[in-house]
């Protein structure tokens, strides 16, 4: 959500001053860099409408294509040969030199550091002879390439945060170039901001100090400088970084709890297991850690944007909300959409503390416009979002149920997962539908209760209106007149003590949507075989 952030703030500030916002996919950590990982962020921008002028094509839902440009590639694995030209002038003019130190090496140099108790920083350790070279080769070593920074003061400019002045010396000699002959993030974004034009970065504060070193690339290359402008983070409610962790640590809380070991069938592989519990480093992909927090039954936080999408908020919500995670539109304003993001955004009203995410607030807002959604648009909406997330429901519910569930559900839907998430029972087949035991149900059913003589039992007015209902047809208004007549007659006028019964056969709980419509959508062969062993279920209770 924090990288959305960037994104809607880099895309509200270049559409409103008539620019391009770019993106780029910076994939030169082969470690860390995936395909699905770059398709996936794609994906999430387009589906928060935040569409990007240049940048890698992807196809989007409604058959459109977004991305292209005339200075692609926007890969930058894509891009190494740009970048071996533009090193090789710097190792022309003695401004970066190979550096063929071991692992072992260089920590033996930071304990000499710490030893002398100063800060670790690189410095060129002195030309290396060809005889030198050509022993590090044979000995099986590969070199990186290091820029060789000026020991001078660099000033750090920055819109958000103002300009700063790091002290001469601050800057070390750092790697622009791996051994596995990819570009370090510093090298290869200097490149990209010159030569795809841009004129403005914002980016996480965590990158502020980076800048320098990005300054003093600039000048060795020739390059012009970006306005850079380093928006602070996003922080859980209880001061906590909000990160992708925090899915994973509920994971490991939730195996150490059930003292695990073994992975739940259908989940992980068992090697993926073993990697993933050996380390504290190591993370599951999303996809498993979904199927392995329904095994064990734990609601993962949300954290990506693809998890909102999953849950059911509306894109535009969370633009809204994220939006106020750190930018401020002043006058109290609180609901806007991207329009007026896109008009009114500007660094001057950029916050330079850690924003909060608050949860019930995005609910809240999420509830609202859920609240004011025609009904129509909400049926639409809620069918888009089944086809991904739920496609099980599209399965079994014909148009005309599909549409009585969401009408059924509207109201008190907060986002568009719930119309799903809270009837589940439509998806349990008639002979496996669990009947929860508990207090609400056994009072319905009338199970141990004392009751006056002569006023008959949940369960009897189940099996007395089962009868009723076979002869019955299954329509709103015959059904609704059949169970009140037998009220009228049976149970005082008392609807309620009918309908609830019927509420618990029909889905397994005292919760559902109105009685109804639950019944119509259930089916009336459901409904009768659900009596049926709602009784019988309720009889092995006694």
């Amino acid at each position: 959500m924090g990288g959305a952030r960037t994104a809607l703030f880099c895309w509200a500030f270049a559409k409103g001053r008539g620019g391009k916002f770019v993106i780029r996919i910076e994939d030169t950590d082969q470690k860390r860099s995936s395909d699905a990982a770059s398709v996936g962020f794609l994906k999430d921008l387009e589906w928060l409408g935040i569409r990007w002028d240049e940048g890698p094509v992807y196809g989007a839902p409604d058959g459109s294509n977004v991305g292209g440009g005339p200075h692609g590639p926007y890969f930058q694995s894509e891009r190494l040969d740009i970048y071996n030209h533009h090193i090789q002038r710097l190792l022309d003019a003695g401004t970066a030199y190979e550096a063929w130190d071991t692992t072992e090496e260089l920590e033996a140099f930071r304990k000499e550091s710490l030893a002398r108790k100063e800060a670790f920083r690189y410095r060129s350790r002195g030309e290396i002879s060809a005889e030198q070279r050509a022993a590090f080769v044979a000995e099986g070593r590969s070199a990186v390439i290091r820029f060789r920074a000026a020991i001078t003061p660099v000033t750090i400019p920055d819109e958000v945060l103002g300009y700063t002045v790091l002290p001469a010396g601050e800057v070390d000699d750092f790697v622009i170039r791996k051994k596995d002959g990819f570009p370090t993030y510093h090298f290869a974004v200097v490149v990209d901001d010159e030569l795809m034009r841009v004129t403005h970065v914002f980016r996480a504060q965590e990158h502020f100090t980076n800048t320098a070193k990005h300054v003093l690339l600039q000048d060795a290359l020739g390059f012009r400088r970006p306005v850079y402008g380093h928006l602070s983070i996003i922080k859980n409610p209880d001061d906590s970084k909000m990160s992708k962790r925090d899915k994973d640590k509920v994971l490991r809380k939730a195996v150490k709890e059930r003292a695990l070991t073994a992975p739940p069938q259908d989940t992980v592989s068992v090697e993926q297991w073993t990697e993933w519990l050996a380390s504290d480093n190591v993370q599951l992909s999303l996809d498993a850690a979904i199927k392995l927090a329904e095994a064990l039954g734990v609601q993962l936080p949300e954290i990506n944007v693809d998890d909102f999408r999953r849950s059911g908020y509306l894109p535009e919500v969370i633009c809204n909300f994220l939006a106020l995670n750190g930018w401020s539109p002043g006058g109290d304003v609180e609901k806007f959409d991207n329009a007026f993001l896109q008009e009114r955004f500007g660094l001057d009203r950029v916050l330079k503390t850690a924003a909060k995410f608050d949860r019930v607030k995005l609910l809240a807002f999420n509830t609202d416009a859920m609240n004011a959604m025609p009904h129509d648009v909400f049926v639409q909406r809620c069918r888009a979002h089944a086809e991904i997330f739920r496609p099980e429901f599209l399965a079994i519910l014909d148009a005309a149920k599909f549409t009585l569930l969401m009408k059924a559900t509207h109201e008190r839907s907060k986002t568009l997962d719930e119309p799903f998430k809270g009837n589940m029972f439509l998806l349990e087949s008639d002979e496996s539908l669990p009947f929860k035991d508990d207090k609400s149900v056994r009072k319905a059913l009338g199970i141990g209760a004392v009751r006056e003589e002569g006023v008959k039992s949940g369960l009897e007015h189940l099996v007395a209106i089962r009868a009723i209902f076979e002869g019955c047809t299954w329509e709103h208004a015959a059904i609704e007149h059949a169970a009140h007549e037998y009220a009228n007659a049976h149970a005082a006028g008392k609807i309620g003590n009918v309908a609830q019964p019927l509420r618990v056969a029909a889905s397994g709980t005292t919760v559902s949507p109105p009685i109804w419509d639950t019944l119509i959508l259930v089916g009336k062969t459901g409904v009768l075989r659900r009596i049926e062993r709602c009784v019988q279920w309720a009889e092995s209770l006694h």
